[in-house]
Formats: structure tokens, sequence, C-alpha cells
């Protein structure tokens, strides 16, 4: 019988000898030495900086317990063999060290980084972690020394970041470099706890540290991370925003002499007050759609109608697609779900074998009774997001927004202020509403859409995820601007700055309810 990978000593977990020697740690060790030469070759690990350390991938031992291969210290990284590198216990315990080398190679010493490498480990179970020093994230720290994040949205490559899309807005914390690498250790557990959605942190004036489930998934976000930094500093260069949907030009004023100064970042930095003519704005607005953005009436009496009027046409004509199947077996879970729970006006959908026509009418059924229920459910939401988008895109459509949003919003994005839109509507819906308004496309003023997925609008995790997502310090820095008073009792309670939009035809508002009201943003 083969030995175990992993054995059980008292307690520890200790690799056996002739696992050190197998072929899944040749492999890793020859890996890493590869990627060394490679990563040199991008400018990454030049002087002997930078790092890069793997877990030993092997299904019958838990990821805590895998093995770790690290590069050393202080060599040329392009020049590393496979049996330069270091193994480590799960718990960051050397288990085999390189031979020495004959002068003028230095004695081999293990990564300076590895106290940063192993806090990626244990706090987010990380199967690769890389520390490049390549000069695009060197010097994206230094765009503006008073900033503590680098951030950056509405690039294709973000993409490529674990957990984010096109739309959203990249988070990256910025920690200050520290004389000894392991002096990093403390502030960068800080700045990973407190960013639970990053996969990297950057350190001023030095480099970044990145990781991935996976070597591959840390390569790639590394390539990701690097081109999005080059890419902002280019931008810089060129006097554009490239932390602005529309990416237009970064709005400055004349400070001391010699100097500009970037309003967003002035005003984020609480450098600005009113004696200098720029009234300070909230870092962070979040919206509400209905009742504070656009009327009530407009979503209740002609989008919802609309969407309710189509279902049949809409599923007929796309009922092959994948999009459409997608819908369709979100509708199922939840339909059977309702049928559990005894809600009323929900019917059983039929399987596939019994026809198209019939699986139609029993979902234009349940759609229906969902719509006049006005449930916020993803399963509904979903399919009117693409039902809309025909009518969108067929001129049927035509968003409403209150007169005093659209200004509202270009004095905002003029100011540096980051809005973000909260809907029950799905993403594509709040997208599609915001770039087909009676005042054109609005989207250029947003920095990204926020939808159930992130939870109810009535309970405060929603908000507890939306803080975490922006990566603020402080929820405090988030104003949320809502009609609906459950929505800001649950934001508030997050520590949300709070305002409730007063508008014609809003609920009335509960006596005492204790929020300040605005009826126009222009009160912002």
């Amino acid at each position: 019988m083969a030995a175990p990978a992993v054995a059980v000593n008292g307690g520890v977990k200790v690799a056996s000898q002739a696992y050190l020697e197998s072929k899944a740690v040749k492999e890793t060790r020859v890996l890493l030495s590869d990627l060394c030469r490679q990563f040199y070759n991008l400018g990454w690990v030049s002087g002997t900086g930078g790092s890069i350390t793997i877990k030993v991938h092997d299904d019958s031992v838990p990821r805590p317990h895998q093995l770790i291969v690290m590069s050393p210290s202080g060599v040329q990284k392009e020049r590393m063999e496979p049996e330069d590198m270091y193994i480590l216990d799960g718990n960051g315990s050397t288990l085999s060290s390189p031979s020495p080398k004959p002068y003028p190679h230095k004695p081999p010493k293990c990564s300076d980084c590895g106290p940063l490498f192993m806090k990626a480990y244990q706090m987010r179970n990380a199967g690769a972690v890389i520390h490049s020093h390549g000069i695009e994230s060197c010097l994206a720290t230094m765009i503006n020394p008073l900033e503590k994040e680098f951030r950056i949205t509405h690039m294709e490559m973000i993409k490529g970041i674990q957990g984010h899309g096109y739309y959203d807005q990249l988070v990256v914390p910025i920690i200050e470099n520290t004389a000894y690498e392991y002096e990093l250790t403390d502030s960068l557990a800080k700045a990973v706890a407190a960013y639970p959605k990053t996969t990297a942190v950057l350190v001023r004036n030095h480099g970044i540290y990145i990781w991935g489930d996976s070597w591959i998934s840390a390569k790639t976000q590394a390539e990701c991370y690097h081109y999005l930094f080059d890419a902002a500093l280019r931008l810089h260069q060129m006097g554009i925003d490239w932390n602005t949907p529309n990416h237009g030009p970064i709005q400055s004023i004349k400070g001391t002499p010699g100097t500009n100064i970037n309003i967003s970042a002035s005003v984020r930095a609480g450098t600005m007050d009113s004696n200098q003519g720029i009234e300070p704005l909230p870092r962070y607005i979040v919206l509400d759609i209905e009742g504070t953005t656009t009327p009530i009436s407009f979503v209740a009496d002609v989008l919802f109608p609309y969407a309710r009027d189509n279902v049949g046409r809409h599923l007929a004509a796309t009922y092959e697609t994948t999009e459409s199947q997608d819908d369709i077996k979100l509708l199922r879970s939840q339909v059977e779900e309702d049928l559990v729970q005894g809600v009323n006006g929900a019917v059983p959908i039929p399987s596939d074998n019994a026809g198209k026509e019939e699986v139609i009418t029993a979902l234009v059924a349940n759609v229906e009774a969902m719509i006049r229920a006005d449930r916020k459910i993803t399963a509904l939401k979903q399919l009117q997001g693409h039902i809309w988008r025909t009518g969108f895109r067929n001129k049927e459509l035509e968003a409403v927004v209150y007169d005093d949003v659209p200004e509202a919003l270009e004095k905002w994005h003029a100011a540096g202020t980051k809005v973000y839109i909260y809907s029950s509507g799905s993403r594509l819906a709040q997208r599609l509403l915001f770039g087909n308004t009676n005042y054109g496309d609005l989207r250029k003023y947003l920095s990204g859409f926020f939808d159930t997925m992130v939870g109810n609008k009535k309970e405060t995790r929603s908000y507890v995820e939306i803080a975490e997502s922006l990566g603020v310090d402080r929820p405090s820095e988030i104003l949320f601007v809502t009609d609906v008073i459950q929505e800001a009792i649950a934001a508030k309670a997050t520590g949300f700055e709070v305002l409730i939009s007063v508008r014609p035809g809003n609920a009335p508002l509960p006596a005492n309810h204790g929020f300040k009201t605005i009826n126009s943003f222009s009160e912002i």
C-alpha cells in the first residue's frame, strides 16, 4: 500500500519523505521555476525582487494541509532551477531546503515574503500567491500619495478579476511600505480582512501581492491587474479619469502654485470645504429607483404591464435560447418552492416533454401572479429585464426620470462622487432604464449597479454586502437615498447615511420616522 501523502503524528499533519519526492511535488517545483522565468521577462521579479508560491494540488489532501512550494529570496529568479525551491508544510514550517551553491551565489534563504504568503493561504484559502515588483503596480500607488485604494471601472480586463464584471468598480487596498518585507505582515492581514472581496493588496512604492484559488487563477489575475494599472497610468498622463464610466477628463482646479488638485481625490480626502468654493459631497451615493429617481407610476403603469403583456410573446420567440432556458430553469425552481409554501397564484409547470405551448402557458400564469403581487424575486426580475430589453431596443419603451436627476448626476460625477444604483430590478433592467431615459443615456454618470443578488433591500446584510463591495473603511462614507422606510432602517443599521425621497405618488411616511427627507436631488 502506498504511503499516505500526509500522515498524522501527535495531532500534527506531517508529509512523508516519499511524498516530498513525489511526482506532484516535483511538477510543482518545475512549474514554479518556469513561472519565475516568465515573470522575470515581464519585469515582475527583476533584480532578485518579487516571489511566487504555489500549493501542491492533491485531491486527497485538504487545501489547508497541502504542501507549499516557495521560491528563495535574493536570487536571480530567471536562473532558478526546480531544486532551488523550498518545501513547507501547511503551517509554514520548512520541510525541505535547497543545497548551497558555490560563490558568487548567496547561501539559500526562503523568501522574505513567506509570512505574507502565509496570510493569504490562511485567510483566503489560496492555492497560489504572487508578489510582483512590476513597475505598473508600483507607480499606480504613487498617482495620489493620499489615497488608500486603487480604483478603476468600466474596463474589459476587470472581468479577469475574481468576482468582478465590466460594470463593477475594482477596489484594491494600498498599504504603506516598510524597510523590511516581514514588517508588512500585519498591515496586509488587516487589508485582507477589511476588503473581503479583494484578491490583491498593493504596497506603496513597492509592488503588489496577488492570490487565487490556483496558480492559473493567480497568474491570470496578476496579468489583468498589471494591465489595469498600466491603463490607469496612461489615462492619467492623458488627463483622463479611469475611475468613471465614461472615462472623461479629470476634473481639476488650481491649488497651490505649480500644482493641480484632482477634485475627486480632494473631496475624498476631506481637504476641500465651502470656503474654497466646493461643498463637500459624500464619497459614495447609492440610489433607489422607484420613487427616488423615477416615478412609481412609470414602473407600475408602464414597465410592469409591458412585461406582463409580453411574457408569452417573448418566451415563444426565444424559447430555445440559452438565456430563456436559464430564465425558465430559475422560474421552475421558484415555482416549486412557492407550491411547497402554498403561495397564492402558483401553478405547476409541466416538464419539457409536455410541449413548448403548455410550458409557456404555465409560465405566463405564474409570472402574471408574481407581477400582481409585486414580488421582489430574482426569477421574476431576471425575466422582466430580458423582456424590457426587447421593448427598449424596439423603441416601445422610454424610461422616465425626475427632472432634477440628470443635473444632480452630472454634478456628482464632476465632483468625483461615485454613484451606484440599488434596486430590486435586475442589473440588466437598471442599465436599460438609465440607458434609455427621457434625458438620454445617463449611464456615463453611474459607477455600478446592485440588485437582489446582494440580498433583499429590507435586510441589513444587503447593505453590509454593498459596503464590502465598495471597500469602504466606514459605511458612513455611503449615502443611501430611498423612499421606503424599511430600506432606510436597514441601511441606517449598517452605518450608512440615509435620506428619504419624498416625491409625488410615494407612499406616506409614518410619523416621527426620524430620517431627513428631500424633495429633490438638488437638496443633496
